[in-house]
């Protein structure tokens, strides 16, 4: 059996969530990737010193330079013919394309996949991950998304893989490109970094969560989160929430400052290694998932913490 990923990249650099998706597809067998883009040389090159990659297919067109899912969907689709399976990892990229890849196929997809178990029956968590399922299906062909967090790597070195090209085909034109605005930082991605600072709305206004948590995220070379709530008030931009309607992350720390703990929240955080809590509420739910919990004033106790970890 052989399994198709669907490799996400800028037509620069594969997107290293990819290497999830690949790590988790070589338990169901052997692992081909597509890259589609524009100019992608680059990226194929690196696809193909990943560990586990038996092959590199290569399309390249303009209309799939910005990995527009109703460009990429045909491409998808007419290649899938060939495999048992059609992957990618669960972010916005693959949430987008591949639902309609398996409406087109007229397959099942199972989404957001945290364990495998054979070659039909998976793991999925549901109720914002407060139960997991498992789920069994005879189909011959299968659509599915790779939760990051619950797969390890595979290795950017070590493999081999054969480079084909195959043709693009026409552009569909229903959907255009428009623009694409990039919050540009400094910091490490959110869903990679190995440290996160997280704020919630106890934080209360912009300008505390920003002079709170920077010091203490400059310290620890970290990226910093938000709560949904703390989004919602307008304290951090929506790019920066954890949680089930944001982003997914599983760090060796994660830091949760003002944050109660609501459900949603923990869905997006609770595979990281070590869990600090700071809240001033010692019911708060946070405390139920957290390793280290302090219960005080987080205004006093997230700069006395800033200060004794810079000496």
């Amino acid at each position: 059996m052989s399994v198709l990923v669907i490799a996400e990249h800028n037509n620069q650099h594969l997107n290293p969530a990819t290497l999830h998706a690949v790590k988790a597809a070589e338990k169901l067998g052997e692992v081909h990737v597509l890259v589609a883009g524009n100019g992608v040389a680059a990226v194929a090159e690196e696809a193909k010193q990943v560990a586990g990659v038996a092959k590199v297919l290569v399309a390249e067109a303009a209309h799939y330079a910005e990995g527009l899912a109703e460009e990429l969907t045909p491409l998808v689709v007419k290649l899938a013919a060939d495999y048992r399976y059609v992957a990618a990892t669960a972010t916005a990229f693959g949430k987008n394309l591949l639902p309609r890849v398996a409406a087109v196929l007229d397959v099942p997809q199972i989404s957001d996949l945290t364990e495998i178990v054979d070659n039909q029956t998976f793991v999925r968590p549901i109720y914002a991950g407060n139960a997991f399922e498992m789920v069994q299906t005879p189909s011959e062909k299968l659509v599915l998304t790779f939760r990051a967090t619950a797969f390890e790597a595979a290795a950017t070195t070590g493999g081999n893989a054969e480079v084909v090209k195959v043709a693009a085909l026409e552009a569909q034109n229903i959907s255009r490109f428009v623009k694409r605005d990039l919050a540009q930082s400094d910091r490490p991605d959110l869903t990679q970094a190995n440290v996160v600072v997280t704020g919630g709305r106890a934080l209360g206004s912009a300008e505390n969560f920003k002079q709170i948590l920077t010091p203490l995220a400059d310290v620890l070379g970290a990226a910093i989160g938000a709560s949904r709530s703390a989004v919602e008030a307008e304290y951090a931009p929506n790019d920066l929430q954890v949680g089930q309607t944001g982003k997914v992350v599983a760090p060796q720390l994660y830091i949760a400052i003002g944050v109660s703990g609501a459900i949603q929240h923990v869905a997006g955080m609770q595979d990281s290694k070590v869990i600090v809590a700071i809240n001033k509420d010692a019911d708060a739910p946070i405390f139920n998932v957290a390793d280290y919990g302090i219960v005080g004033d987080l205004f006093e106790i997230v700069p006395q913490l800033t200060e004794a970890l810079k000496n």
